[in-house]
């Protein structure tokens, strides 16, 4: 019903509009506040590169954060991630995650960062802190916060927008009656728009999202996900039947399709009971970081890879190298 209605399809998203109006006076009046000096933002003493959206729901920005944190990497920049760690209720915060840390405290795509890339990653509410932990913690030279475009209370040097190029901007309202947490004009300012699917528009960077082989939560195995028999397919991210479109691409029969909410938390007796004798699980990554503790030999997961096409990814990344060692040199002068 959501979807029908932010995409325009049902007339109910008029009956919203009020309440719609109210958050767009609302966010637009915080943003002003920072614009015009009335609010302090806080400035890290390293940069900080945003990755966030304009809308609610999945549009592939942690993937995106994940490639980024890997290609600069491999370029010797040492890169940290903050997160508000949505889904997570730590006993205090700033938490800076460690190997035994868990998607009930940090929430799953923090705890899905750390797994991948090994990067130091803290989250806090007020991501400031989150900032100021992780400098405490390790010698970064760049900071990578997974959403919070709209958080200016920290200052940022790069924002990068994620955009899902097949659904875009739905009826382009404010929430509730739409998708949109700011209005798409938002876009002039931010330093990079990335498309994930659908066709990019001029200025606009390509993405896909590149699935590997299935990976068994238990035992490590790989295998093709065309192979796996029996497959139930269960997906707790933002937009679900994009990760069953994409199992159904990759060849794979689906006996029955799972969506649950983003961020939903579960429990091995609900996992369990989603599959019978003789059939297999397939889940998101996102969800095996929640399932992983208590998972079981039938339970598979298909990881997915950014992959950013042209040049402009290259310009990208240059751009955040010199912003990292520039810093790091001013640092050192000083």
């Amino acid at each position: 019903m959501i979807a029908r209605i932010w995409s325009g399809e049902s007339p109910l998203w008029m009956l919203l509009l009020p309440l719609s109006w109210l958050y767009g006076l609302v966010s637009g009046l915080i943003r002003l506040s920072y614009r015009l000096g009335l609010k302090k933002a806080w400035r890290a003493p390293v940069p900080v590169v945003v990755v966030g959206n304009l809308t609610a729901g999945g549009n592939g920005k942690t993937p995106v954060v994940i490639w980024l944190v890997e290609q600069l990497t491999r370029q010797g920049i040492r890169v940290g991630v903050v997160s508000r760690g949505y889904g997570g209720k730590a006993a205090s915060y700033p938490l800076v995650l460690n190997a035994q840390t868990t998607t009930a405290e940090a929430g799953d795509e923090p705890v899905l960062i750390f797994q991948r890339t090994g990067v130091p990653v803290a989250v806090s509410p007020v991501r400031s802190e989150a900032v100021q932990a992780l400098l405490e913690h390790a010698p970064v030279q760049l900071v990578i916060t997974d959403d919070g475009l709209q958080h200016y209370a920290l200052a940022r040097d790069k924002e990068i927008v994620v955009v899902d190029g097949v659904r875009r901007f739905g009826n382009g309202w404010w929430l509730p009656a739409g998708p949109m947490r700011e209005r798409a004009s938002r876009l002039d300012s931010v330093d990079a728009i990335i498309v994930n699917g659908g066709a990019a528009q001029a200025g606009e960077i390509p993405m896909r999202l590149q699935p590997g082989l299935a990976v068994n939560l238990l035992s490590g195995e790989r295998r093709n996900v065309a192979e796996l028999p029996g497959l139930v397919a269960m997906a707790g991210i933002g937009h679900p039947p994009r990760f069953f479109a994409t199992l159904e691409q990759c060849g794979a029969t689906l006996v029955k399709k799972i969506p649950l909410a983003d961020h939903q938390a579960v429990s091995q007796q609900q996992v369990a009971a989603m599959t019978t004798s003789g059939q297999t699980l397939i889940m998101t990554e996102k969800d095996a970081v929640k399932c992983r503790p208590f998972a079981r030999d039938n339970w598979w997961y298909l990881p997915v890879d950014a992959e950013l096409e042209g040049e402009r990814p290259e310009k990208l990344l240059l751009e955040l190298i010199a912003l990292a060692r520039q810093a790091n040199e001013v640092a050192t002068a000083h």
